[in-house]
């Protein structure tokens, strides 16, 4: 399994791109910065993305995507909850400001096909086993529990917030990809608004070993680039206490499992 990471950021600059991942070249996780990282020919080998929750930064490249795959005439499976959905198609995807591509290129064979996927549910998607899993954010977020068929895993927790121990009960990943939006200082902020800081990680990592007796090796994304220097320092800094692996992601970051 190779995990690419597209965006490893919560806004878009010249050097950041919003949250995505994609994995071995075929399954995305979320479409912050999808689009605007590939190429046209690496968007035609997508067949499947996957969504967190509705929020900007995670989706706003998925109507890009629709487009250009009807120039080759493909089809996207898009999995997400149902309320995720309820927020997007109105938005995004019912043709107001953009071609309605839940009927484009046409009806029988639109570019997007929407299919839920709700907390606890697993599914086979694209050959891997993936799990839906319930995060603490300000909207109704999951988390994806990604096996491959050699037995590679990931989780990927989108945006969240503490109190991720229900999470740890399900899962026994070789990668995390969480969030680190900002540094310790805004902690407070940050938990009223559904995120982590790297104290705050630092304590959902501490409940993971004494569940699981490891850690997996942990990459920390959603950065906010205004902090991103003082996070390093302080996501360095829990990596030295809990003696494990833990660092920044960045963008075209790519890691085999």
């Amino acid at each position: 399994m190779e995990a690419l990471i597209l965006g490893a950021h919560n806004i878009e600059t010249r050097e950041a791109r919003p949250s995505s991942l994609l994995i071995d070249e075929c399954l995305a996780i979320d479409a912050g910065g999808l689009t605007s990282a590939l190429t046209l020919s690496q968007q035609e080998k997508i067949r499947t993305v996957l969504l967190s929750h509705h929020h900007f930064d995670h989706t706003r490249d998925l109507p890009i995507l629709g487009f250009n795959a009807a120039l080759w005439q493909g089809q996207i499976e898009v999995y997400a909850q149902q309320q995720t959905f309820d927020v997007l198609i109105p938005c995004l995807l019912d043709g107001r400001i953009y071609v309605n591509l839940l009927e484009y290129p046409s009806k029988e064979k639109p570019s997007l096909r929407l299919k839920t996927i709700e907390p606890y549910e697993r599914k086979i998607i694209e050959g891997y086993s993936v799990l839906a899993l319930p995060v603490k954010h300000s909207a109704s977020t999951i988390g994806y529990y990604i096996i491959s068929s050699q037995g590679k895993s990931l989780f990927y927790t989108g945006d969240t917030g503490p109190g991720l121990a229900d999470c740890w009960q399900h899962i026994s990943p070789h990668l995390l990809i969480t969030e680190v939006t900002a540094p310790n200082k805004f902690t407070d902020e940050l938990t009223r608004g559904g995120h982590l800081s790297p104290q705050s990680l630092k304590e959902e990592l501490i409940q993971f070993r004494q569940l699981k007796g490891y850690l997996p090796r942990v990459i920390a994304i959603h950065i906010a680039p205004l902090h991103e220097q003082k996070v390093k320092e302080e996501v360095a800094r829990i990596a030295g206490e809990l003696e494990a692996d833990i660092s920044l992601g960045y963008e075209d970051m790519k890691i085999t499992l």
